[in-house]
């Protein structure tokens, strides 16, 4: 059986997917007759099509293209970007993340637990002290000010303040493809984050294509979003939030947590160093390196020049190193959303089939992951 498909809708999912029409064509001869309308493809052909274009397959069987909008706001940090379309795998992360997030928000609410307080706690106020924030995010957390300093290092510190997140029930995700589809790299400078508040299950993604150096600031900017009750998306360039006076807000909120700017003031001044201030306040060198062009202590010229030989550094060293499937999929799906799929499965409140879906993990490789990886 063959299907009649519109010229436009092929022409329209190729450019949306970011191929090329004419190198596609003269890879598979067959399309460039679907578009001239020569030939008209076979369900199976579509199917395919639809597949390698990243599209559900009725998608291609509309009249005219559909207008997908993304449901967040996405900050730039420069403003000539400010129109940009959102790169697709972006579009594609933060619907998914949205399906996992209505199934827990739904699953969360049949099973009586409690909204979370701290979502929004300071949405609509007039005026925002940062500092106020900085310290309910704190004491939220079980953080005292100097908490980092329990730790002997910025990548201990960021583990700890990771399951302390965690542990009150914010899912965080770690990943740079869509989904466990590796061929479909989210670029850092397409995105470095987003976060989906919601008073019952707030999500935040990290790009982790991003250096870990930089992965906590990141963070802290996204708890700062659900203290304020705002989602948004951002690609945070040079580690600088974009003209926006919340995305500013944000920023500042997130200097202020990891580098308190009175005590970084009168260390500044003994050591004017910045990596003797990283292993003193246990954050990365980059983040002490934002926080002094924010205070004075060096200018934008210096600060650029420190970012990108480490930044580049940073991902030679990641570069490098292997992985695991089972404990990368672990930082992908949070141990706290997989807990809960787990227990929906295990007490038959979700069938294997949704899991499967919500998950992106299937059979054997399901059972694994749940059995041995999930508590680690």
């Amino acid at each position: 059986m063959r299907i009649d498909v519109k010229s436009e809708m092929l022409q329209w999912a190729i450019k949306r997917a970011g191929f090329d029409e004419h190198e596609l064509v003269i890879k598979s001869p067959d399309l460039g007759k679907w578009l001239s309308g020569e030939r008209k493809p076979t369900v199976k052909q579509l199917q395919k099509f639809a597949k390698k274009v990243y599209l559900p397959f009725g998608y291609l069987l509309l009249s005219e293209p559909p207008q997908e909008h993304l449901p967040i706001p996405f900050f730039r940090t420069q403003k000539k970007q400010a129109k940009k379309t959102t790169d697709l795998n972006v579009y594609d992360t933060i619907l998914m993340l949205q399906q996992r997030q209505d199934w827990l928000r739904e699953y969360l609410i049949e099973n009586e637990f409690a909204a979370l307080p701290f979502v929004g706690r300071f949405q609509n106020q007039e005026h925002i002290d940062e500092s106020k924030v900085v310290d309910d995010i704190r004491q939220t957390l079980n953080l005292s000010q100097d908490w980092a300093s329990e730790f002997s290092s910025w990548s201990e510190a960021l583990a700890h303040l990771v399951n302390q997140i965690e542990d009150h029930r914010i899912i965080v995700v770690f990943n740079g493809v869509v989904g466990n589809n590796t061929h479909r790299k989210i670029a850092v400078e397409a995105c470095r984050g987003f976060v989906l508040v919601d008073e019952m299950a707030p999500f935040m993604f990290i790009n982790n294509a991003d250096a870990k150096a930089a992965q906590m600031f990141t963070i802290v900017h996204e708890l700062a979003h659900i203290w304020l009750g705002y989602s948004a998306g951002f690609d945070f360039r040079l580690m600088r939030p974009a003209d926006d006076p919340l995305e500013k807000m944000c920023d500042g909120i997130a200097a202020e947590f990891l580098v308190p700017s009175k005590a970084f003031g009168i260390f500044w001044k003994k050591s004017q160093s910045i990596e003797r201030a990283a292993r003193h306040f246990k954050v990365s060198e980059i983040v002490i390196a934002r926080r002094a062009l924010d205070t004075g202590k060096i200018n934008r010229r210096q600060f650029s020049d420190f970012y990108y030989t480490y930044i580049h550094k940073e991902r030679n060293r990641k570069k490098s190193q292997g992985g695991n499937f089972y404990a990368t999929t672990r930082k992908r799906l949070s141990p706290t959303f997989g807990a809960h799929i787990y227990h929906a499965v295990t007490s038959g409140q979700l069938l294997y089939r949704d899991a499967y879906k919500l998950t992106g993990l299937k059979g054997n490789t399901f059972q694994t992951f749940f059995s041995t990886y999930l508590g680690e």
